[in-house]
C-alpha cells in the first residue's frame, strides 16, 4: 500500500469532501433546473439553509475530529487512512442508499434536491477546515537548525 504523510492525508480528506459536494451539488441542479420558479428557490435555499445547519452542527465537527485523528500520526501510513476504517462501511451505506433514492422513482426530485443540495454545500463547507488548518500549519514559522 502507498504512504502518505499528514499534510498529504488532511489535503485528500479536503478534495474528496470538496468534490463529493460538489457532485452532489450538481446531481441536485439538474433536477433543479425542471422545477417551477417557486419549487426551484425553495430547494435551493432549503438546501443552502439545511448544508449549512448540517455543516456547523455536524460535518466541521467531523473534520476537525479527522483532523486530530490524522494528526495522531507518527510517520507516514497507508493512503487509505484519510478516513477511519470503520467509516467506511458508513461511506458505502450513504452512496448505496443516495443510488437507490436518485433511482427510486416514487421519491420526488423536489424533494430530493434540497437535500442533495444541503448534504453537498455542508460537505464543501467543511472541507475549508481540512484546507484552514494546513493553511496555519505551513504559515507557522519554522525553527532554525
Amino acid at each position: 500500500m502507498p504512504k502518505a504523510s499528514k499534510n498529504v492525508l488532511i489535503l485528500i480528506s479536503g478534495l474528496l469532501w470538496s468534490g463529493v459536494g460538489l457532485f452532489l451539488i450538481r446531481l441536485a441542479f439538474r433536477w433543479v433546473v425542471k422545477l417551477t420558479q417557486s419549487e426551484m428557490i425553495l430547494a435551493i435555499f432549503g438546501g443552502l439553509i439545511l448544508g449549512s445547519a448540517i455543516a456547523y452542527f455536524g460535518f466541521s465537527g467531523l473534520a476537525n475530529k479527522n483532523i486530530e485523528r490524522i494528526n495522531q500520526y507518527q510517520n507516514k501510513v497507508c493512503i487509505w487512512a484519510f478516513q477511519k476504517w470503520s467509516s467506511y462501511i458508513l461511506i458505502a451505506f450513504m452512496m448505496s442508499l443516495g443510488i437507490f433514492m436518485r433511482n427510486a422513482s416514487f421519491i420526488p426530485k423536489f424533494l430530493l434536491s434540497p437535500l442533495y443540495i444541503g448534504i453537498g454545500f455542508a460537505l464543501f463547507l467543511a472541507s475549508f477546515r481540512y484546507y484552514i488548518f494546513l493553511f496555519k500549519r505551513n504559515k507557522k514559522p519554522h525553527a532554525k537548525s
